[in-house]
């Protein structure tokens, strides 16, 4: 994937596109303390379907024109309850993808051997490795550079199809308005034409937000420190970025991103 240097939009610029990133609400697992990936295809626990059902009046007022989402129920779900509360999701149909699932390996549980067991007991086994958590990876786990792997090829997927969406359209964007609204989903950021929601999970969250600040040059927001950028994500707390993308050799290519603001949760703390 090509990268342009983040800084000011330049008129080659195609579009600025608005991606929502949402983990997914709560499960029986997540309330135990116990790991869930791949292996474990749980429903949201009640608390689950109630911070799914926040989220979605959270974002009610964004205009989404395409909706990405892990193919596991737990996302599935949580996708759901942010459409129906969307009146401009009326009649648009959610993309399932496996490559947004949670940790996983082709033919063993997503956590390897620590699948179904409690979060402590991998920390504890992070340690013994003199490794730190959540990037260790137990035995028969998926690696942090496989997810990476998926969350990059995701990425290309999604330019190529809402490059070609905007091309369709015709023009390039106006002017962004930048006047911060603390707690709004907007965060104060209008006119933006093309907006993505991607449902995933929580340890996929933090290999892409990583990937995006880490190899991406993604401008992290005022004030954010890494460590915070590269936590757990709350159940259904919310990401947003700002992708630019051009056009280059009959192809849609990177050229800038930053991030407004990371694993907000405020719709689930009222």
């Amino acid at each position: 994937m090509e990268i342009r240097p983040v800084g000011g939009r330049t008129t080659t610029d195609l579009v600025a596109d608005k991606a929502f990133i949402s983990c997914s609400g709560e499960t029986p697992y997540n309330k135990e303390g116990l790991l869930q990936g791949h292996a474990i295809d749980s429903a949201l626990s009640e608390a689950g379907l109630q911070q799914a059902e926040a989220a979605g009046r959270y974002l009610k007022d964004v205009r989404f024109s395409r909706v990405f989402v892990s193919d596991m129920l737990r996302a599935v779900q949580t996708a759901e309850s942010i459409l129906k509360h969307n009146s401009s999701c009326l009649g648009l149909q959610m993309v399932r993808d496996p490559l947004l699932k949670e940790k996983m390996s082709s033919n063993l549980p997503s956590f390897g051997i620590a699948e179904g067991r409690k979060v402590k007991e991998l920390k504890e086994m992070a340690e013994a490795a003199g490794q730190t958590f959540p990037g260790f990876t137990p035995p028969n786990g998926e690696t942090q550079e496989q997810v990476k792997q998926r969350v990059q090829e995701f990425l290309e997927k999604m330019l190529q199809q809402v490059g070609s969406e905007r091309c369709r359209d015709g023009g390039q964007d106006g002017p962004l308005e930048t006047c911060p609204v603390e707690g709004k989903p907007d965060n104060g950021l209008r006119d933006v034409p093309v907006h993505v929601l991607v449902v995933t999970h929580g340890a996929l969250m933090c290999v892409a937000v990583r990937y995006f600040v880490e190899e991406l040059g993604c401008c992290v927001p005022q004030g954010c420190d890494k460590a915070y950028m590269f936590s757990l994500s709350p159940n259904t707390g919310v990401c947003w970025f700002i992708l630019t993308v051009k056009e280059e050799q009959q192809r849609f290519v990177l050229s800038g991103i930053r991030c407004v603001f990371v694993h907000r949760a405020d719709h689930i703390k009222h």
